[in-house]
């Protein structure tokens, strides 16, 4: 049943499914599957939900009201918080839900239908402690495969103080990476996940996915390791006769293994398929299994200090035998006074006769027979302590053991000697024994079911590993004082009739470690086809592997039907390989890769000092976390150095999909807390000393404006700073809305949201501003003014060219635009001003040759030559010329100056051609006098505008405040007629107004019939006038074909009466051009000719 309790009721609260819990008047029972969604992920974001109705909220809430039925809180102690009661819970509701609160590992709880068809979780309280949660499970992950099946060898092949050293070093790498573990798992609730969950909240999901998957496949290795650790039993100790390809060939055994592992993998995929409950039942037979095959074996230890086991070695000279074959360990044997040749004899000479030719090897050596296992006190340690390292097809021979030296036979003995198999060397062993200390996860992944996780998960993980370490140890020093050599060398106990070598050892009979070792490998290998699938749902329904989300579904239970299913063709993989020293080390890889970045985590959070790391578990330090770390990728590239780079090159492949492809998720993890403190730390170096002019580059302060629907009216002007910037360095998209924030608080951030999503669409890197101001005058000044942080702050600001100033009914757009030219030159910051920019080209275009033509006026900084070597760079503009163009005057030297500008631009190494333009002093046109004359009468004209609209609104002014006059008095005095309102308007005025505004229209009307004073105009106006017209006429006649045209860009009249005038300038300057970019300099020097 639902474990129900009782809410007081904040808000309505809409349950998926048929019920609704309402709350009118008293409080309701609430269900534990209502308060906690299925969507939630994380406790911390713990909040009532709410109830979407804006309408419905109480406007006065300290007033009674009769009509408000929903209002909960009258005459109630907490009414001074009402209001918040919409979007914060009550305390007593907080803690009540997260006393209710579990996790439980998704898939294995029973799910339960409820009558109308709905499911539900039930809530149950878990029960389990230290031992039975923590202890035993990674107990029975840690012993497993490799103690039974390869520690004998390792200890006969490395040495009893080698095969120490190995299991030291991995025994403390698992012990330091389960204290970093024990402080990430009580730093908060760990849901189930394990690993993929602590890495993931606490390097980010880039670092989460990419060790997440390695851990997966690790532990998807793990299960093709433990099943052809399964089939190795079975065929060699078991049943050998069910071989199906038979003979002694190199490919016979790993062909069986092949076709059995693939069966058993099947067999078991199938069991995990119909239910886990049954594997989670089995699980503590088979760890009983390993328990008692351990106990077995130091029950055997002790044996042999009283009695060793009757099993014994035959040697040949110095070379071991396998005894498979034969009985007798003689070359001959006497049986009633008759001397015969015995089976050995068979396999050495070329009849039974005495007489026989036998191989020379046999000949000239002796048959012995030793103890295999001589014993605790035999003294046979001192044999041991060193390693016996040799390649592969060498024979195994006993040290200090006398034989002839002869040639090698020349006929196949491969049936009677023992032979490496392998190379053998140090790190290789290293290599196949890791895999016998991980499992240490075990507990972790259970924490949904612990009565305590933070206590238990570090108790129980450490306890297991020093309980296993201790074991491992132990065996190492036992079997190198027990066991012979060449024995302990024997991989596959050939020389002891077929019998795992640890077999022989333990008591009461070897077959307690074949039954034992049997059913671990197979609880095992379902452990891991169980819990791989569920760690790759776990990651697929975080949504950051984007092709993975398919593996997020499963059967209506939750069991991961399609993980399952990719985790046996990944399985199938390792057991192809068919062999068990080959597949122990790429587990090892990626389980070291895990375990690396655990270690991290750890320690970047403790360096970081971030105020929610605050775990339980006090026995940490970085240091420790560092030193875990680096001996975790020690030991990957000890172990195999090609294997640990495939292992990082499959990370790093998967970090950089995730970081391009995969979903944003923001989990507060470290990685994100480091780029922090380093952008900080950079911030402050950048303000430490001024940029030099080597490493100045445009940081761009965009200036967008949006259309009616808070759309960005120009998109172009992204792509153009797109293609200025290719991603490098600062760009700052912004915006304005006129009003205050706490009325357009809503607009402001769809019109954030609106700026992000078009530098999505034309691939702009960098951030997004919009800003509430009350005019847009002092919106822009805000933003040029504070726009950036210290050092990362912009250097030039980008804005399009206001086309319909013209148009405006009144000069506002005019004046923000040269208020803007103003300040930013007043801020020593450079403007770039695009004319047509909805024409210039997008990122999708490609321009098939062409020119960039730089007009070069006057120097300021060189920003103009700077500019077309970045456009240069992107490939919209890379195939276009760059050509640069100066004026020479009367007096000027042209040649000269053009072999001086050559030279100049050489030294810049830049690429361009270069032009100089004479231009003589001439007459001014009387075109020039004209449109001086027709700028003038314009200007004029909307000053008079501007008097008779200001007037109109004087007067409408005048008359609301009469009427609102009024109306107050008429509320004064009761039942008095209202007052009437007089308007201002005379008879004569009206006459007047009428008058004025006819002349106005007139003066329109003749402006271009009547004949100029020129003699009248403004003599300043009329040569600023001439420049602009004779420039403009140069400037097309040479680049009216080009794909943009750069212009130094005048600077504003320091008169603002002549604003407008300046307006004209300008579009008398760019008249008939297509695209045109204005450009002023910030008054430093931006290019250099040094190195």
């Amino acid at each position: 049943m639902p474990t129900n309790f009782t809410v007081v009721p904040v808000e309505d609260v809409k349950a998926s499914g048929s019920g609704e819990a309402t709350a009118e008047g008293s409080s309701k029972p609430i269900s534990l599957g209502k308060i906690f969604r299925e969507n939630d992920d994380d406790v911390d974001t713990l909040q009532g939900p709410d109830s979407g109705d804006e309408s419905q909220k109480e406007s006065t809430p300290f007033f009674d009201s009769d009509n408000d039925t929903k209002n909960y809180y009258d005459d109630k102690n907490m009414a001074l918080y009402e209001e918040e009661m919409d979007s914060t819970p009550m305390v007593s509701s907080l803690l009540n839900k997260l006393s209710n609160y579990t996790n439980l590992f998704p898939g294995v709880c029973e799910h339960e239908e409820t009558e109308d068809g709905c499911r539900r979780v039930t809530a149950t309280v878990p029960q389990m402690g230290t031992f039975i949660g923590v202890f035993l499970p990674c107990l029975q992950n840690i012993l497993g495969v490799i103690l039974f099946l390869r520690l004998t060898w390792i200890v006969g092949t490395a040495g009893i103080l080698g095969s120490f050293a190995i299991v030291f070093m991995c025994c403390v790498c698992t012990l330091l990476t389960a204290i970093s573990m024990s402080a990430i798992a009580t730093n908060g609730v760990v849901p189930a996940g394990g690993a993929y969950y602590m890495i993931s909240r606490s390097l980010g999901p880039e670092f989460g996915g990419a060790v997440g998957l390695c851990f997966y496949l690790g532990t998807t290795f793990a299960g093709s390791l433990y099943i052809l650790g399964t089939i190795e039993i079975l065929l060699i100790y078991i049943v050998p006769t069910a071989t199906v390809f038979k003979g002694h060939d190199g490919d016979a055994m790993p062909n069986n293994m092949r076709i059995y592992g693939t069966c058993c993998l099947a067999l078991m995929a199938l069991v995990v398929f119909v239910g886990v409950k049954y594997v989670n039942k089995l699980a503590l037979v088979f760890l009983s299994c390993v328990i008692l095959s351990i106990m077995a074996t130091y029950a055997g230890v002790i044996r042999t200090i009283i009695e060793p086991p009757e099993f014994n070695v035959c040697l040949l000279g110095n070379r071991s035998l396998k005894n498979e074959n034969f009985e007798v360990c003689a070359k001959k044997e006497v049986i009633k006074n008759t001397t015969i040749t015995t089976e050995l004899w068979n396999h050495f000479c070329n009849s039974k006769h005495l007489n026989a030719t036998c191989d020379d090897y046999f000949t000239l050596n002796e048959l012995t027979e030793i103890q295999a296992i001589p014993g605790l006190l035999s003294g046979v340690i001192k044999d041991n302590l060193w390693g016996e390292y040799a390649p592969a097809g060498m024979t195994i021979e006993k040290k200090n053991q006398s034989s002839v030296p002869t040639q090698e036979p020349t006929t196949d003995r491969d049936d009677i000697y023992l032979f490496n198999d392998i190379n053998t060397y140090f790190t290789l062993l290293v290599g196949i024994y890791f895999p016998s200390v991980t499992g240490i996860m075990a507990g972790s992944n259970r924490s949904g079911d612990l009565r305590d996780a933070k206590r238990s998960i570090p108790i129980g993980t450490i306890l297991a590993i020093l309980t296993t370490s201790f074991i491992y140890i132990s065996c190492v020093v036992l079997f190198g004082a027990c066991i012979e050599g060449v024995v302990l060398r024997d991989k596959f106990g050939y020389s002891v009739k077929k019998n795992p070598v640890i077999g022989i050892l333990a008591w009461p009979s070897p077959w307690v470690i074949v039954i034992g070792s049997f059913f671990s490998c197979s609880g095992a290998g379902l452990q891991s086809l169980t819990g791989a699938p569920r760690l790759l749902q776990a990651i697929a329904r975080d949504g950051i592997v984007p092709f993975l989300r398919v593996f997020g579904h499963g059967k209506a239970n939750g069991e991961p039907t399609w993980a399952l299913l990719l985790t046996v063709g990944i399985c199938e993989i390792g057991i192809l390989i068919a062999s068990l020293d080959a597949v122990a080390p790429i587990l090892s890889m990626f389980f070291l890769m895990c375990y690396l970045f655990v270690n991290l985590a750890c320690a970047i959070q403790t360096l970081l000092r971030t105020p929610n790391w605050r775990p339980r578990f006090r026995f940490y330090h970085w240091t420790l976390s560092f030193l875990g770390m680096s001996l975790c990728l020690s030991l990957m590239f000890i172990c195999s150095w090609y294997y640990a780079l495939v292992a990082i090159v499959i990370a790093g492949c998967i970090y950089k999909y995730i970081e391009y492809r995969g979903a944003v998720k923001e989990w507060g993890d470290g990685i994100r807390g480091l780029s922090l403190n380093a952008a900080r730390y950079a911030l402050i170096r950048l303000e430490e000393s001024p940029l030099h002019t080597k490493n100045w580059r445009p940081q761009i302060l965009v200036m967008c404006k949006l259309d009616s629907d808070l759309a960005v009216k120009h998109p172009r002007l992204l792509s153009f700073t797109t293609q200025l910037k290719a991603g490098k360095g600062l760009t700052i998209v912004s915006t304005v809305l006129e009003g205050t924030f706490m009325t357009r608080e809503d607009e402001a951030k769809t019109a954030e949201q609106n700026l992000k999503a078009a530098m999505v669409a034309e691939r702009t890197k960098g951030f997004s501003h919009a800003v509430v101001s009350s005019n847009l005058r002092d919106g822009f000044s805000i933003l040029i003014q504070s726009a950036g942080l210290g050092g990362m702050k912009h250097n030039t600001v980008l804005m399009a060219w206001p086309v319909t100033w013209r148009q405006a009914q009144n000069s506002t757009a005019t004046r923000n635009f040269i208020e803007t030219v103003r300040e930013t030159t007043a801020a020593n910051q450079a403007l770039l001003v695009a004319k047509n920019i909805d024409s210039f080209p997008g990122n999708q275009q490609r321009l098939e040759g062409g020119t960039i033509d730089v007009w070069w006026i006057v120097h300021d900084g060189g920003l103009l030559m700077l500019l077309p070597f970045l456009l240069s760079q992107h490939k919209v503009w890379r195939k276009c010329k760059m050509r640069v163009f100066t004026v020479a005057q009367l007096n000027d030297n042209s040649i000269q100056m053009k072999k001086d500008l050559q030279m100049f631009i050489y030294h810049l190494r830049l690429d361009a051609k270069v032009e100089v333009v004479e231009m003589h002093d001439s007459d001014i046109s009387a075109f020039t006098y004209e449109k001086t004359l027709r700028m003038e009468q314009r200007t004029e004209m909307l000053k008079q505008m501007q008097l008779s609209r200001t007037e109109r609104e004087r007067e409408a002014q005048l008359i609301h405040d009469r009427n609102t006059a009024s109306h107050s008095t008429s509320d004064r005095e009761a039942g008095a007629s209202p007052e009437r309102v007089h308007m201002t308007w005379t008879k004569e005025k009206l006459l007047n107004e009428k008058n004025r505004q006819r002349e106005s229209i007139g003066q329109v009307k003749d402006m271009f019939n009547m004949k100029p004073e020129w003699e009248n105009l403004n003599q300043s106006n009329v040569r600023r006038m001439h420049t602009a017209v004779k420039l403009n006429e140069v400037v097309v006649k040479k680049s009216r074909d080009s794909q943009l045209v750069l212009l130094n860009m005048p600077g504003p009249p320091k008169n603002m009466k002549g604003d407008a005038n300046y307006m004209e300038f300008l579009e008398a300057l760019m008249e008939g051009l297509d695209r045109v970019l204005l450009v002023r300099g910030g008054g430093r020097e931006v290019i250099t000719i040094y190195s």
